[in-house]
């Protein structure tokens, strides 16, 4: 609860500096100008997230004006931290209906797949199709390293990480992945693309490492295994 609130003063002085000034006048020229555009806009994209873009910008920047000025507080503690866990409250109550939402949506998307031609559901839900086959490569164990080229998007095509884009295989060890990628690296032959569908359970569930992918999110992957580490070598 604390840190969430300090989170919201520290975006709430970014909104004043925006609040008053003529946008017009603000100058972006010395590092530390530029860096405190970027900790305002920073913060202004978490209070989005946060389902906390309606703050009153004016009413920040007079609270902000009667610290400084060392003048009378307009209300009470009390009404203070009451107001806080009202946004906090109401924070927390639109994060779980964004996640329902996400939810029900990778639900729908996973059920209308499955129907498609070509794409294999195993029985953990893990859904995918082979792209290429190379049916005489070597099958990676769950203890093995392998170098991989990917790239991760949601169902509604958006990318969230990219190898190929950055032209950059990866190694990784096949039991230290999502489960989703667990499983589908152990069916996999070195020479072979899959495309991956992997409901929520087998990703991040609700604990998603990046504000990129939301809660609760169906991952779809572009992934082809190069081959798999001799560590005997290394």
């Amino acid at each position: 609860m604390k840190q969430n609130l300090l989170a919201v003063a520290v975006a709430c002085a970014a909104f004043v500096l925006a609040g008053c000034e003529d946008k017009a006048t603000v100058e972006l020229t010395t590092p530390a100008q530029k860096a405190s555009y970027g900790i305002g806009l920073n913060m202004g994209k978490s209070l989005v997230q946060e389902g906390m873009d309606d703050l009153d910008s004016k009413a920040v920047a007079l609270g902000i004006e009667d610290a400084l000025g060392k003048a009378p507080q307009r209300m009470s503690d009390e009404e203070l931290m009451e107001a806080f866990a009202f946004l906090q409250q109401r924070g927390e109550q639109r994060m779980a209906e964004l996640n329902a939402e996400s939810a029900k949506a990778g639900k729908a998307f996973l059920e209308e797949n499955a129907k498609r031609e070509g794409v294999i559901t195993t029985a953990s839900g893990l859904q995918y199709e082979i792209v290429q086959k190379a049916e005489d490569g070597a099958q990676p164990k769950a203890d093995d390293v392998v170098t991989v080229h990917y790239e991760g998007r949601l169902i509604d095509g958006s990318v969230f990480d990219s190898s190929i884009a950055r032209n950059s295989p990866i190694d990784l060890p096949v039991g230290g992945v999502i489960p989703g990628w667990v499983e589908a690296l152990q069916l996999m032959h070195v020479g072979e693309k899959y495309k991956l569908y992997i409901p929520s359970e087998l990703a991040y569930g609700e604990n998603s490492p990046t504000p990129a992918i939301p809660a609760n999110a169906v991952l779809v992957f572009d992934l082809e295994l190069l081959g798999i580490k001799d560590m005997s070598a290394e």
